[in-house]
């Protein structure tokens, strides 16, 4: 994946005039008009979940029925490292700043959670530096079998021209990389970034001496609602030495459907995990 020009407009299409009003188009008349955006106070955009400790009874997420667009892209920004360790905490002892929890859902347009998603995430340091040498604040995960996951991190710090913001490239298994970026409510340069979408604000709230954040993704495909068993007959698998279940290294070179491919990230794979289908994991050689 080639980095593109930090002054490359990212924002992603608006819902169309013909599909009525939709929480986007909401979020957007607001910000634009200069409004804050009542996140958790109001049932168009707060998540279920972050209602319950509230009291209130919210319409259950996602809203990828409601004539929205899937979640929209953005720029990748010149700061994207390939290959970012698999895990979900990016935080090390010593680490300094405010430490945030961020989770949520991947689902298809048809609101079924999609698991084995592959989210790589990465961001600034509390100084807004991002690091270029190694792999601090960067790493990926997978979807579990809901469709969930779960990010600790802390809160990015600020640089020149941006608004506070998390980067993330969201995969389903052979599916196109939706490549995009979080947002925080409250900031006041979200107001003057050129790049900031407000669909794309998560839900934030203080946790003791941190924050929790949820969001959810909805990518530009349709879940699978089955439920997961084996097909009966099973599908013949395609000719190869690539298998799920397997313990993979780093270096190890498999094939599978008549191409070789090498291990890039330690791995155990499973269905849906097919070289082709994670570029992330395996290189074609």
């Amino acid at each position: 994946m080639t980095p593109t020009t930090p002054d490359e407009s990212g924002t992603g299409p608006g819902a169309g005039a013909d599909r009525g009003i939709s929480r986007k188009t909401l979020l957007r008349a607001a910000v634009a008009a200069g409004a804050a955006v009542p996140l958790l106070a109001t049932g168009a955009v707060a998540l279920a979940r972050d209602a319950r400790s509230e009291g209130r009874s919210l319409t259950p997420t996602p809203f990828c029925d409601d004539g929205d667009d899937p979640t929209p892209d953005q720029i990748e920004g010149p700061y994207f490292k390939p290959n970012s360790p698999l895990r979900t905490n990016l935080v090390t002892p010593g680490t300094a700043g405010t430490r945030l929890t961020v989770s949520g859902y991947v689902f298809g347009r048809n609101c079924v959670p999609l698991p084995g998603v592959l989210l790589d995430f990465w961001q600034a340091d509390n100084a807004g530096a991002y690091d270029m040498a190694g792999y601090t604040f960067r790493g990926h995960q997978f979807t579990d079998t809901t469709g969930a996951f779960t990010l600790q991190t802390i809160v990015p710090g600020l640089y020149p021209g941006r608004t506070r913001h998390i980067h993330v490239k969201a995969q389903a298994p052979g599916e196109p990389v939706l490549t995009t970026q979080l947002y925080f409510p409250g900031e006041p340069r979200n107001n003057t970034d050129a790049i900031f979408d407000p669909a794309l604000l998560m839900n934030v709230r203080d946790a003791g001496g941190g924050k929790q954040a949820t969001f959810d993704f909805v990518l530009n495909v349709d879940g699978d609602p089955g439920t997961g068993e084996p097909t009966d007959p099973p599908t013949d698998p395609p000719g190869g030495t690539w298998a799920p279940g397997r313990s993979y290294t780093a270096g190890d070179r498999v094939t599978y459907g008549g191409a070789a491919y090498r291990c890039l990230q330690a791995h155990t794979s499973m269905a849906g995990w097919e070289p082709p289908n994670v570029p992330a994991l395996w290189r074609r050689e």
